[in-house]
C-alpha cells in the first residue's frame, strides 16, 4: 500500500509504524508541520489494558515505554484541609517529549519517510496518488473541515477553562487538589510523569475564571509556544501551599476551553479520521494520546485483516466506535462533574472523595471495594454518620425520612402505568402488582398517574380518582400494603392535558384513539406532535374545574390511606405543558417567562395542599430538560425545584422530556441522574428536600453509588421492579445484608439466603497434604518514589 500521514503526533506516528512492522513494503509518508523537536504538554498516561494492547503490536516500543514509565496506584484527593487517599487503581505515565522521541526515532528505523517541519500536500492530491490518507491533524483538523459534510462534525466547546502547565515537584500519586477561593472553586489535576516533574493542570469554572482575573489576557494573542505569563504567576500565588516552594512550567501554556469533537462518520473515500481529529475525550479520565494510539493499533490490524481499503475502513470505524462511545460517555460525565464541581464545596470530605472518583460511573461502589476495601469501608460509616444511623449498612438500606414520614429504605418503587383499569377503577391486577412491590422489599411505592378526571386520562386504562368507587378500589391496595409489608405508599396524581385520548401502550403509545376520543386541553393549541389531537387551550373556568379536581382526587388519596401524596408535573402532561416553552405559547399571566409558567402549576400545588392533611408530605415530580432546542434546561430546572420548594413541596422526583415527539434524549446507564444531583447540592438539601433520582438504573451497586456520592437521597427503579418485583430483598441477600431496612414477610424467610445455583457452590474435599495460610495484609499502595527512580509498595493498610 501507498499510504499518506497528516499529523506526527503518537497517533500518526504510532500508525506509520505498525503499517511498516506489518509489511515493509508499504510505502508511508509522514507530514508533520510542526518541527521533530516541538512538543507541548508534560505526561501521558496510559491504563494496563492499552499497555498490553501496544507490548502485543510492538514490543520495541513497548519495552522502551516499561523503562521509562513513572508507576502508582494511589489517589490523594485534597479538599477541606484534609487529604484522603484511595489505592489500587493503577497508572503509568511518561513525558510527552520522550513517547514523541521514541515514536519518531521507531517510525526512522523502519522505514518510514517522515517529514517534520512541511505541510502536507492538498488533501485532494493525496487522495488522488496514495491507497489511503490518514487524518490524524488534530483537534482543529483542517481535513475533517474541508470534507466536513461527509464526516458531519460535532464540536462542543465546554464552560470551563483549563490550563497545561507542569511542576519539578514530583508527585508521588494522582493528585486532586479542590481549592476554595474567594472567586469560588478552583482545582489541579496532577501526577508524576519522571523522576523530574509532574503534569499540573489548573481549571474552573468560566465565570471563576473571571471572577479570579484571568480573563485580563483574554484578547491577548499569544504566539505558537508563548505560555500566558500573567496567568501563570496568578495561578503560582493562588496555589503556593500545594506547590510548596516549587516551580511551574510552562511550554505553550494558556488558557483552553475543551472542546468535545464527535463525527457521524470517520472516512470519506479513503481519507479516515484518527485520533483528536475524529473524537475527544476530557483529559479528567484519561489521554487523548491514549484513544489515538488504541486507533491506530485497530486501523493498522484492520488494513491488514481485510482485502481492500474500503472493507478495512468499515471494519475500523465499527470496531473502534462502541469503545470511544463508551469513553466519551464517561468523559462526558467527567467534565460536567468538574464543571459543577463548585455545589459540593460544603459536601463531607470522606462522601466528596467518594463523589470524585465515581463522577464517571466507570467506578462503583462495589468496583472501588476490591480497589482499597479499607477506603469503602471509611465511606460506609461516614454515609452512616450522615445519615444519623447507628446501624454501618449498603446505603441504599439506611432509613430515611420524607417530611415526617419514615422509609425504612431508600428504594422506591417508580411510577409506571400499567393501562389496566377498567372506567378509572383499579382491580386485582392493581393489588397484586403493587402488593408484590411492597412485599418485595421497597421503602416506598408509588402508583401509576392517578388521573383526577376522565378526559384527564392518558388512555382509557388509566386510574383515576374522581369518584368513591375508584376511592375505595385504592383503599384496599392501600390497606393490603400496610397489611403485608413495612413499605409506605404514595399516589402520584395528574391530568395527561394534550397527550390525553390516546391508545394503550402496546396498541400504539401516543397514537390517538381511533373510537371514543374525548376533548384533550392544554395551555395552548399545539398538539404533542405530528398525527397527535389538537387541544383545547384552556380558559380561566377551565383552569379552575382543573385545578377543583386535583383538589378533590388529594382528599380521595388521603381517605384512601395514601402516606404520601406526588404531583405529576413532568413529561408533557398538563402541568408539564404548562412549565415548557415548547407546549406553552399564552400571551397572559400564565405564559411568556418562568415565572408565568410556573404560576398555574404552583395554584394547583397551592390548592392542593390545603386539602391534604399537614402530616403527609406533597411531592411533585418534574423534567429537569426538554432535551430539544428551545426547550426548558437543567438550570431552568433548579429555578422550578426551588419554586415548588418555596411552596412547601417535601420531595422532588427528577425525570426528563416527554414534553414533544421531536426531542432527542441522551440516553445511558444512570443518564438522569446528574439532573437530580443538580438539584439536590444546588437547591434541595439545604432546605432539607428529598431528591429521588430515576432512569436506568438496574443495579444495586449503581443505587448505593447514587446514594453514597451524595447525589439523591432516595432511587427509584422501574422497568427493573417489573423483571424482579423482589428485587430489594434479592439485592439485601446478595449483600449478606440482614437488619431492618430490609424486612421479609414471614412466608417468604426461607429465602433470604441465596439459593444455590450450580455444582460449583458444592462443598469441596481437602486434597492436599500441606496448606499455605494466605494473611489478607490489606490494600497495598503503590507510589512513585523518584529517589530511587523506581514505585514502593506500601503493604500498610491505610490509615
Amino acid at each position: 500500500m501507498k499510504i499518506a500521514v497528516v499529523g506526527g503526533g503518537p497517533g500518526g506516528l504510532y500508525f506509520a509504524a505498525l503499517m511498516k512492522q506489518l509489511d515493509p513494503a508499504h510505502e508511508v509518508t509522514l507530514w508533520e508541520r510542526n518541527a521533530a523537536s516541538d512538543t507541548f504538554g508534560f505526561g501521558v498516561v496510559f491504563s494496563d489494558e492499552t499497555l498490553g494492547g501496544i507490548g502485543n503490536a510492538d514490543t520495541v516500543i513497548a519495552d522502551y515505554m516499561s523503562r521509562r514509565f513513572a508507576r502508582w496506584s494511589d489517589i490523594d484527593i485534597h479538599f477541606r484541609g484534609e487529604m484522603h487517599t484511595v489505592g489500587g487503581q493503577g497508572f503509568a505515565a511518561m513525558s510527552r517529549k520522550e513517547l514523541l522521541e521514541l515514536l519518531q526515532r521507531r517510525c526512522i528505523e523502519l522505514g518510514v519517510d517522515v517529514r517534520f517541519s512541511t505541510m502536507a500536500p492538498d488533501v485532494e492530491e493525496l487522495s488522488a496518488n496514495y491507497d489511503l490518507v490518514l487524518a490524524a491533524d488534530g483537534l482543529n483538523s483542517a481535513i475533517r473541515t474541508r470534507f466536513a459534510d461527509s464526516f458531519k462534525p460535532s464540536l462542543d466547546p465546554r464552560t470551563s477553562k483549563y490550563m497545561w502547565l507542569g511542576t519539578n515537584q514530583v508527585f508521588e500519586a494522582f493528585k486532586f487538589f479542590v481549592k476554595e477561593t474567594d472567586a469560588g472553586t478552583m482545582q489541579i489535576h496532577g501526577y508524576p510523569y519522571s523522576d523530574e516533574g509532574s503534569t499540573f493542570i489548573v481549571e474552573m469554572h468560566e465565570d471563576v475564571w473571571r471572577a479570579a482575573g484571568f480573563d485580563e489576557t483574554q484578547d491577548e494573542v499569544f504566539a505558537p509556544g508563548v505560555s500566558d505569563e500573567k496567568a501563570v504567576a496568578k495561578v503560582k500565588e493562588i496555589f503556593a501551599e500545594e506547590l510548596a516552594g516549587y516551580d511551574v512550567l510552562t511550554n505553550n501554556s494558556k488558557w483552553i476551553n475543551f472542546t468535545t469533537v464527535r463525527n457521524e462518520n470517520w472516512r470519506h473515500e479513503n481519507i479516515v479520521l484518527l485520533g483528536d481529529a475524529a473524537h475527544t475525550a476530557h483529559f479528567s479520565i484519561g489521554s487523548g494520546t491514549k484513544l489515538a494510539m488504541e486507533d491506530s493499533l485497530a486501523l493498522a490490524a484492520c488494513l491488514h485483516e481485510h482485502p481492500s481499503v474500503q472493507d478495512a475502513l468499515e471494519a475500523y470505524e465499527t470496531e473502534r466506535r462502541p469503545v470511544v462511545a463508551s469513553t466519551q460517555r464517561a468523559a462526558q460525565a467527567s467534565l460536567e462533574w468538574f464543571e459543577n464541581i463548585g455545589q459540593y464545596k460544603d459536601q463531607d470530605p470522606v462522601q466528596f472523595c467518594f463523589n470524585l472518583l465515581t463522577r464517571s460511573r466507570r467506578i462503583t461502589y462495589d468496583n472501588l471495594k476490591l480497589r482499597d476495601t479499607e477506603f469503602a469501608a471509611r465511606v460506609d460509616e461516614d454515609f452512616a454518620r450522615l445519615a444519623g444511623s447507628k446501624e454501618i449498612a449498603p446505603a441504599m438500606f439506611q432509613p430515611y425520612r420524607i417530611g415526617e414520614l419514615e422509609l425504612v429504605n431508600r428504594v422506591v418503587v417508580s411510577p409506571m402505568d400499567m393501562y389496566s383499569a377498567t372506567d378509572g377503577v383499579p382491580g386485582d391486577f392493581h393489588l397484586v402488582h403493587l402488593g408484590s412491590k411492597a412485599m418485595g422489599g421497597a421503602g416506598l411505592v408509588m402508583t401509576e398517574m392517578v388521573c383526577v378526571s376522565d378526559i384527564g386520562r392518558i388512555t382509557p386504562g388509566c386510574t383515576g380518582l374522581y369518584n368513591d368507587e375508584q376511592g375505595a378500589a385504592w383503599k384496599r391496595v392501600t390497606d393490603y400494603v400496610h397489611g403485608n409489608s413495612n413499605a409506605k405508599i404514595g399516589a402520584q396524581i395528574g391530568h395527561s392535558g394534550r397527550k390525553g385520548s390516546t391508545r394503550l401502550m402496546w396498541e400504539g403509545i401516543d397514537e390517538p384513539l381511533e373510537t371514543g376520543n374525548w376533548e384533550v386541553l392544554a395551555p395552548s393549541a399545539i398538539p404533542y406532535g405530528e398525527g397527535c389531537h389538537v387541544p383545547v387551550e384552556m380558559d380561566r373556568s377551565m383552569m379552575d374545574e382543573v385545578r377543583d379536581q386535583f383538589v378533590a382526587a388529594a382528599r380521595r388519596a388521603d381517605e384512601a390511606g395514601f402516606d404520601l401524596l406526588e404531583l405529576h408535573a413532568a413529561h408533557g402532561y398538563l402541568l408539564s405543558s404548562f412549565l415548557s416553552p415548547l407546549s406553552n405559547k399564552r400571551t397572559d399571566e400564565y405564559g411568556g417567562s418562568l415565572e408565568n409558567r410556573l404560576r398555574y402549576p404552583l395554584e394547583v400545588l397551592d390548592a392542593v395542599r390545603e386539602a391534604w392533611p399537614t402530616h403527609k408530605p406533597i411531592g411533585v415530580r418534574i423534567s429537569a430538560t426538554d432535551w430539544t432546542e428551545g426547550g426548558n434546561t437543567e438550570d431552568d430546572a433548579l429555578a422550578i425545584a426551588q419554586a415548588f420548594i418555596d411552596h412547601g413541596v417535601k420531595s422532588i422526583d427528577v425525570s426528563s422530556g416527554q414534553i414533544i415527539k421531536a426531542e432527542k434524549p441522551a440516553f445511558g446507564r444512570s443518564y438522569q441522574t446528574p439532573f437530580a444531583d443538580k438539584i439536590r447540592n444546588q437547591v434541595a438539601a439545604a432546605a432539607g428536600v428529598a431528591v429521588i433520582a430515576v432512569g436506568a438504573i438496574s443495579s444495586y451497586d449503581d443505587v448505593n453509588s447514587i446514594l453514597l456520592a451524595g447525589r439523591a437521597d432516595l432511587v427509584a427503579l422501574g422497568r427493573t421492579h417489573l423483571y424482579n418485583p423482589q428485587w430489594t430483598l434479592q439485592a439485601a441477600a446478595e449483600q449478606e445484608y440482614v437488619g431492618d431496612g430490609a424486612t421479609w414477610p414471614l412466608p417468604f424467610k426461607a429465602g433470604r439466603r441465596k439459593p444455590p445455583s450450580a455444582r460449583t457452590d458444592a462443598v469441596r474435599p481437602r486434597l492436599s497434604l500441606l496448606r499455605e495460610d494466605v494473611q489478607d495484609e490489606g490494600t497495598v499502595h503503590l507510589r512513585w518514589t523518584p529517589a530511587n527512580n523506581k514505585a514502593t509498595e506500601n503493604l500498610v493498610p491505610s490509615a
